[in-house]
């Protein structure tokens, strides 16, 4: 039982040592084997409590001896066999049962430590394709600008020619209107010689006529 335990806690502190040295990829095959232990919870408890209570027995039977050897004043060496034995099997359980935490509590913070940095590297690469995105976003927004100015250029530009187009229609509305006023005079004046025109035929008329009866 001694030998077995000694293996135990001799078995336990090298796998401590692993956990807390990395040579080459010893600890990696620790972990993995942890892993595989881990998932057997309902065994790795029941060797626990096994142990626990086995440690426990062996506390009891070290009061006993203790309490005998105290009533007759003395321990018999078989007692104090017996006592040496329980007392080394207690401590090495005791021991086992530390070690077997420390290496569950060194187990979990180094998966944690492990999925952090995988978790890291992640977030690295999330953060330099965000860093991509936002230099595309902002390339994006540059050319947006520069052909909203060249839109507003030829915004102002087409607005020049409008503004142009009604300066020019406007000129020609007042030629049109100078040329309607100018062919309305010109009509009235026609009119106008036309009727006197008229009146001189008439006046013609009249003495070509009056030499006619002269003549006569």
């Amino acid at each position: 039982m001694t030998q077995l335990l000694f293996l135990v806690v001799f078995g336990e502190a090298f796998v401590a040592f692993l956990l807390m040295v990395k040579i080459g990829p010893l600890r990696e095959l620790v972990m993995k084997c942890l892993d595989q232990v881990k998932m057997r919870k309902g065994t790795v408890l029941t060797i626990a409590g096994t142990m626990s209570v086995i440690l426990f027995s062996n506390w009891i039977s070290i009061v006993k001896i203790q309490n005998k050897g105290a009533k007759i004043g003395t321990m018999t060496p078989m007692d104090q066999v017996l006592w040496r034995t329980h007392l080394l099997e207690a401590s090495l359980m005791g021991f086992s049962l530390y070690l077997g935490f420390l290496i569950d509590r060194m187990h979990h913070h180094l998966r944690k430590l492990i999925n952090l940095r995988k978790n890291g590297g992640s977030s690295k690469q999330e953060i330099e394709k965000l860093n991509k995105e936002k230099t595309e976003l902002q390339e994006n927004e540059q050319k947006a600008k520069e052909e909203i100015v060249r839109l507003k250029k030829e915004i102002s530009n087409l607005t020049e020619n409008l503004q142009k187009i009604k300066l020019e229609s406007k000129k020609k509305d007042a030629q049109v209107e100078t040329a309607e006023a100018h062919v309305t005079s010109l009509q009235k004046q026609s009119a106008d010689l036309l009727l006197e025109y008229d009146r001189l035929l008439e006046d013609n008329q009249l003495l070509q006529a009056k030499v006619l009866s002269y003549r006569g």
